[in-house]
């Protein structure tokens, strides 16, 4: 079991799953960081904020058609997000496979990692893009990333390569095989 900060353990029994509303914009942002920063300090949030292809993630949280999900440990703080947002084909995300398909972002903050957090967020935002019009949710992984092993349990499969990232895709149930 990992600690936070504040010396607590957060067990996922304790971890509650809430809808994402527009007053989460700047945690989504923390989080993105978190989920760019998975190995390790790469870049900064202004960095991030300021480079487009980054901040479109995050940038008008939240825009039609975007859902996200915010778990809170039991002080209700929140400790990681995972949305879900489309892109156009002309600026695509990292993971984007088609414009109707929305690309997930998911993210936990350091020190409640490996805890099941990740799998409560993962499995809410699922049930609510199945609950929707949603057919499909796509996502980026780079190698040696340990979220890849979540995704592949959770049905995510490689449609595509892109560096040293693979593109993968999650067909929800009832939607037509393609």
């Amino acid at each position: 079991m990992h600690s936070d900060p504040t010396g607590t353990d957060t067990p996922a029994a304790a971890v509650r799953v809430r809808p994402a509303t527009g007053g989460d914009a700047d945690f989504l942002a923390e989080v993105l960081l978190q989920a760019f920063n998975w190995d390790g300090p790469r870049f900064t949030l202004a960095e991030i904020l300021r480079t487009p292809h980054f901040a479109h993630y995050v940038t008008g949280w939240p825009r039609v058609g975007d859902f996200g999900v915010v778990a809170e440990d039991d002080a209700g703080r929140p400790i990681g997000a995972a949305w879900a947002r489309t892109f156009p084909a002309d600026a695509p995300g990292y993971g984007h496979i088609a414009p109707e398909v929305p690309e997930l972002t998911i993210g936990v903050l350091p020190g409640h990692r490996g805890l099941g957090v990740g799998s409560a967020l993962l499995d809410a935002l699922v049930d609510m893009a199945a609950g929707s019009s949603v057919d499909r949710l796509s996502l980026s992984v780079e190698d040696g990333n340990p979220a890849a092993r979540l995704y592949t349990d959770r049905g995510f499969r490689p449609v595509g390569r892109e560096g040293e990232s693979d593109t993968m895709v999650l067909r929800l149930s009832g939607s037509p095989a393609s």
